[in-house]
């Protein structure tokens, strides 16, 4: 990547908003790569995680944060905070908006996003992303939710968005390279996330384990990497899964092991494409109860 220091823009972005508003979806399309794990399930995202876009004129790093919502227990206090930190380390906030959530239910907009409302205002850098935008058919039903967001965000802009099919993102990375600054890029061309590999393995493996399991297990699920070897062609990998309660652990497990087995194939196929190695990978299930209490350990997961 040759690039004109004069002219060679470099800032950050942060993704904010409630859960399951598509804020790691929309990361990934931004990036134009798969950095952030996506479920539809809240919690999904628990860590601030990074996308990283470069060309030849501009540098961008994408902030994808936890949902915001009513905190339960220390892991979701933490999640929020961790949320409403990125809104001041960042070059410009995108409030990401399901619209259309709220053309379902318009009375969960202003409860939802007022959380929002106080920590924006001071801010210069603030785009709302109107986005799902495709899947409201009748668009004449998106203006009483835009009007709301506009009551709320006075001279905000909104811009309609598919994080899914990519509709508006090219308008909405105008909006972004408008708020980046002069400077050099800082990382290499070619890496996608300032997140080590072993992090992305153990958000792969919790990303297949959300998708299989039932509503009330993957909240109580984390995943942790104890053993990490590389060799020239060969990935050896070592994963805990830690659930709550015993009873969870025999239905991560499934029966005859039939949905760990399911997990730790989809997990190793997509960890062999990320890391361009064989992968070798054993996943064990211990059961930890109050592990999403425990500030020690959540820390040790980066929470």
């Amino acid at each position: 990547m040759t690039e004109n220091k004069d002219t060679h823009l470099f800032g950050t972005a942060a993704l904010v908003g409630p859960p399951n508003a598509g804020k790691s979806t929309l990361m990934n399309t931004l990036v134009g790569e798969k950095v952030a794990i996506v479920t539809p399930k809240a919690q999904t995202t628990r860590n601030r995680i990074s996308g990283i876009l470069s060309t030849d004129r501009y540098q961008v790093v994408f902030m994808d944060t936890p949902g915001v919502n009513k905190a339960r227990g220390k892991l979701g206090e933490l999640l929020n905070r961790s949320a409403m930190e990125g809104l001041n380390s960042a070059d410009v906030v995108l409030l990401v908006v399901d619209t259309e959530l709220y053309v379902r239910k318009p009375h969960f907009l202003k409860k939802d996003f007022q959380p929002f409302k106080k920590r924006v205002s001071g801010l210069s850098g603030v785009v709302v992303v109107s986005n799902k935008i495709d899947k409201v058919r009748d668009k004449k039903k998106v203006l009483p939710v835009w009007q709301e967001l506009s009551r709320m965000f006075p001279e905000r802009e909104i811009l309609p968005v598919s994080a899914s099919t990519g509709e508006g993102t090219e308008i909405l990375l105008e909006r972004i390279l408008e708020h980046m600054h002069p400077g050099p890029a800082l990382y290499p061309e070619d890496q996608l996330s300032t997140l080590p590999m072993r992090f992305m393995v153990a958000e792969i493996i919790r990303e297949k384990l959300f998708l299989a399991m039932r509503q009330e297990v993957p909240y109580g699920l984390a995943v942790e990497i104890e053993y990490w070897k590389e060799q020239e062609d060969l990935l050896h990998i070592s994963a805990v899964i830690y659930v709550l309660r015993d009873a969870h652990k025999s239905m991560v497990i499934g029966r005859g092991g039939e949905v760990l087995k399911k997990v730790g194939m989809q997990a190793r196929l997509e960890a062999e494409a990320l890391s361009g190695k064989r992968v070798y990978l054993e996943t064990h299930v211990k059961v930890r109860p109050g592990w999403d209490e425990n500030p020690g350990f959540l820390r040790s997961l980066g929470i």
